[in-house]
């Protein structure tokens, strides 16, 4: 049981950092998103382009990489979408069942199905070192790539909850801890 939870806690780490990484790029697409804006505005004032699709795009990339890191990062902090009708008012275990019925049944086979069907089309985005079809555009196949990558965390995240709410079930009421099922 200590194996499985070292495990859980480096997915844990790995995901706070990768999410952290995230959370800081959301300065520089804010950032980019203003110039964009500030040089539109002001580029049309002195008749000259202060901003290009490279910057637009940019944003917009940023968005997908901040989106796509961040939702293993919301899942171990429990900030994913829930109905929570009935959930709020169950017991810590049976929290836990429900919880690894999920992972089980839902988010790991969609995890799993997300890279396999998405492989191919970034294989081939790879292949052919795809660029956005924009003029002054960014190249494609390496912001696809982060498709694959994030369901890759989020699968290992799955892992981890799995693991915690396992140790939760197997435990003795006494021994339950009192804290959140994400701190284990």
């Amino acid at each position: 049981m200590q194996i499985l939870l070292k495990i859980s806690r480096l997915i844990d780490s790995l995901n706070e950092w990768v999410g952290r990484l995230a959370y800081g790029l959301v300065l520089l697409m804010v950032g980019i998103g203003v110039w964009n804006v500030i040089g539109r505005y002001l580029g049309r004032y002195l008749g000259e382009s202060l901003t290009s699709n490279v910057f637009i795009e940019m944003q917009w990339y940023l968005f997908a990489i901040i989106f796509l890191l961040g939702a293993a990062y919301a899942l171990k902090h429990d900030e994913h979408v829930r109905v929570d009708l009935f959930y709020k008012d169950w017991s810590q275990k049976k929290k836990a069942l429900a919880n690894l019925i999920g992972t089980f049944l839902f988010l790991l086979p969609f995890c799993a199905m997300a890279i396999y069907f998405s492989w191919n089309p970034i294989l081939n985005s790879w292949k052919i070192l795809e660029q956005s079809p924009d003029p002054d555009g960014l190249p494609r196949y390496p912001i696809k790539s982060i498709v694959i990558i994030s369901f890759a965390l989020l699968f290992l995240q799955g892992i981890s909850e799995a693991i915690k709410n396992w140790v939760i079930l197997k435990s003795s009421p006494q021994n339950l801890p009192v804290e959140d099922t994400h701190e284990l």
